[in-house]
């Protein structure tokens, strides 16, 4: 059984890769390196270790690589696939569309019957769906339905927290010990080989939504708040006891909007926020506040972890102060060597704070939670946390 991966980084190698490979898939790395390409090619295994304290490692065989650049062989590797996933940012699916379409257009044209699965694995609300709609763009109307028949697009929820690691020779990598991948049932064709770990559902927007409004929103205002306070990683950040307070508050809300919206039992829910806020916390995983905070306009769009819960809660008639002050905060994240920060700070200084809310994270001025986002972008830009309260 083959694979096809789009990006051999940290969720690509410690996470994706290292599931394929446990569930007896030939693992093929695309990467834009052709350094981390030659590495691969020439060790063909690398090692996974946990951060817990037995330290825990395993060895990570069967696997190699490709440029992105060699598109006459992606588009082979990918006709005899059985499995190709991605782990490039959701902004960056656009880059590999057209090369997927061109190993897909090669399967059709060879005959070639076993199922295909192209599963984004992002920090994105239907991943996979968005690729296939990109994908599709390069196919003939003929070609897409033929596709249809042996070519499956299943969205996907991936959670584990794989920090920056050093830049050396190795391909060597440290992970979390938790992990959670889960597939959307309904989109799987006959005849694929299950991933080994990976949980099966018939509805995948609650796993979505939890992780999303959970994992990601937790972290980004640990990530923001932090930043705003000085802290270099998430871990220094949580011992602060306000701070901890806010990111507490702000997966409460979350957590209210999640169990009325899916009639979840609270208790649990509440046990599955003190186990996100552990990992957070993890001393053994010192996650840098830059790289938890990075692409803040991503981050604060319609859509994504932070804007979505908020107005969800709000419709409900629930109060989220503390998601108006992470939002708040997320505006203030000047980070010089991130892009979109800069581009967010220019934005905000050019065209002012009203005009951000409204046109990049949608929500109109005459919106409840317009004015409270900026009365809290206010008060934390005094820099007094009495202000908050």
């Amino acid at each position: 059984m083959k694979a096809v991966h789009f990006g051999p980084g940290n969720i690509g190698r410690g996470f994706i890769g290292l599931l394929l490979s446990r569930s007896g898939y030939e693992v093929t790395f695309v990467a834009r390196s052709e350094k981390k390409v030659r590495l691969l090619q020439k060790q063909r295994q690398y090692t996974v270790t946990l951060a817990n304290e037995a330290r825990e490692t395993e060895i990570v065989d069967n696997v190699t690589a490709l440029c992105s650049k060699n598109k006459e062989t992606l588009h082979r590797a990918i006709a005899e696939a059985d499995i190709v996933t991605t782990a490039i940012g959701v902004s960056a699916l656009k880059h590999i569309a057209e090369t997927i379409a061109g190993g897909i257009e090669l399967r059709l044209r060879l005959g070639v019957e076993r199922p295909l699965h192209i599963i984004a694995c992002e920090n994105a609300i239907g991943g996979s769906t968005q690729l296939k709609r990109m994908v599709y763009r390069y196919l003939t109307m003929g070609q897409q339905q033929r596709a249809e028949y042996t070519i499956s697009f299943p969205d996907a929820a991936v959670d584990r927290i794989v920090p920056d690691q050093r830049q050396d020779e190795s391909l060597k990598i440290m992970v979390e010990p938790y992990w959670e991948w889960v597939i959307d049932r309904s989109a799987i064709l006959e005849g694929h080989r299950p991933i080994l770990g990976a949980h099966y559902v018939d509805r995948l927007e609650p796993y979505i939504e939890r992780k999303l409004f959970t994992v990601n929103t937790g972290h980004a205002a640990a990530a923001y708040h932090g930043y705003l306070e000085g802290y270099q990683t998430i871990q220094d950040a949580l011992e602060d006891n306000w701070l901890k307070g806010e990111v507490l508050g702000v997966l409460r809300e979350t957590g209210e909007l999640l169990t009325a919206k899916y009639q979840w039992d609270e208790r649990k829910h509440e046990k599955y926020i003190g186990r996100m806020l552990l990992r957070f916390a993890n001393p053994r995983l010192l996650d840098e506040i830059v790289r938890v905070g990075r692409s803040p306009l991503r981050k604060l769009s319609f859509n994504d972890r932070l804007v979505r819960p908020a107005l969800q809660a709000h419709r409900l008639g629930k109060p989220i102060p503390h998601l108006t002050r992470a939002i708040a905060a997320a505006l203030q994240f000047d980070y010089e060597q991130d892009e979109e920060a800069v581009r967010l700070q220019r934005a905000i200084r050019d065209k002012g704070i009203h005009d951000v809310i409204s046109h990049h994270m949608g929500i109109p001025y005459k919106h409840a939670i317009h004015q409270q986002i900026v009365d809290s972008y206010g008060a934390l830009k005094g820099g007094h946390q009495a202000k908050l309260y």
